[in-house]
């Protein structure tokens, strides 16, 4: 039987030839495009940071403004406070003193009118005292006489009236006396008083302001 022939490739294996490199390349158009699109969220980046540190930075102006505000106000009201209070006890020295003075020139032009008062009052209540005293200026002890003298006979009081002129009465003072009490003119100490009371007026009112200044 014949023997089958061998198939032969007509190719060295050991001698194949390298193939090329192939060489990879990108379209223009797309670099471009890949390059802008880089730029854009570059921008848009650098945008966000700088409105991000805009608004940080604002809001620290601000509230240093704030702040800054807020003192001022504290400072105009605590000015506006003292302002007020210093026109208030002006205002309330100045209606005193004007007071005062047409107090003085009530008393020199009607001399007995606050004694006159002060014996119409008491003698409503003098049945069955024995005596009254009264005691002012000599200037105006017949004045006062007389005074007394017209009340006794719409009031009632059948006692005995003494009116003595005291030099140490100053004109429009006087005391009444009587077994078991007095009264007592005194303008000098009800000028005391009223001063007295506008000093506490005032220090309330001081007081008041620096209470609503101290609370939150």
């Amino acid at each position: 039987m014949a023997q089958p022939a061998r198939f032969t490739f007509d190719l060295d294996m050991g001698k194949r030839s390298a193939a090329a490199p192939v060489k990879a390349t990108v379209p223009e158009d797309l670099v471009a495009q890949l390059v802008a699109q880089a730029r854009e969220e570059a921008y848009a980046e650098g945008m966000a940071a700088g409105e991000r540190n805009s608004t940080a930075m604002a809001a620290q102006t601000l509230a240093s403004a704030a702040a800054a505000l807020a003192t001022h106000t504290a400072e105009m009201a605590a000015a506006l406070d003292d302002a007020t209070n210093e026109a208030r006890r002006e205002a309330i020295e100045l209606a005193a003193t004007v007071g005062r003075k047409l107090a003085l020139h009530l008393l020199a032009r009607y001399p007995t009118l606050e004694l006159d008062a002060l014996i119409a009052e008491c003698m409503q209540s003098l049945n069955g005292v024995p005596h009254l005293v009264i005691r002012c200026h000599p200037s105006i002890a017949d004045g006062i006489r007389d005074v007394a003298t017209a009340h006794m006979q719409t009031s009632g009081f059948s006692g005995r009236l003494v009116v003595m002129g005291d030099p140490d009465q100053r004109v429009g003072d006087g005391k009444l006396e009587w077994v078991d009490g007095g009264l007592v003119r005194d303008i000098g100490a009800v000028s005391k008083d009223i001063d007295r009371k506008i000093s506490a007026y005032l220090a309330a009112k001081a007081g008041s302001g620096k209470a609503q200044e101290s609370s939150p």
